[in-house]
């Protein structure tokens, strides 16, 4: 079981992406899903996040430009990036707590292999 990301790639500043990260395989069962992203030089940070429920939550960088959403019949997350710029510039990363089997001990952390994203004049 793995997560495969795609969508990423150069746009001009003010242009859009949209993300995808399918999970390949079966679980039992998918919890939170979330994009985190990590610029050169920097530590990695939550840029968006969803719940079971369909619950969001933003980075404040990026409110009112990205939307996360989730097919849960896929076990699949997107994020739709708006009005990119130069600081939304770097690898994005999804991850979904996962519990593989209906006897695990509880969920786990799985993440894709990361996307570029990359916003150029």
């Amino acid at each position: 079981v793995r997560l495969v990301e795609s969508g990423g790639g150069v746009v001009p500043p003010g242009g859009s992406l949209r993300l995808s990260c399918a999970m390949s395989g079966n679980v039992f069962s998918v919890r939170r899903m979330a994009w985190y992203r990590q610029a050169l030089g920097k530590t990695r940070e939550l840029v968006a996040e969803i719940s079971g429920s369909g619950n969001t939550n933003y980075a404040d960088s990026v409110k009112g430009r990205f939307t996360i959403s989730r097919d849960n019949a896929k076990n699949t997350v997107f994020l739709q990036m708006n009005r990119l710029n130069s600081d939304d510039t770097a690898v994005y990363y999804c991850k979904q707590e996962t519990m593989y089997y209906k006897f695990s001990s509880g969920y786990v952390d799985l993440w894709g292999q990361g996307t570029q994203v990359i916003a150029l004049s």
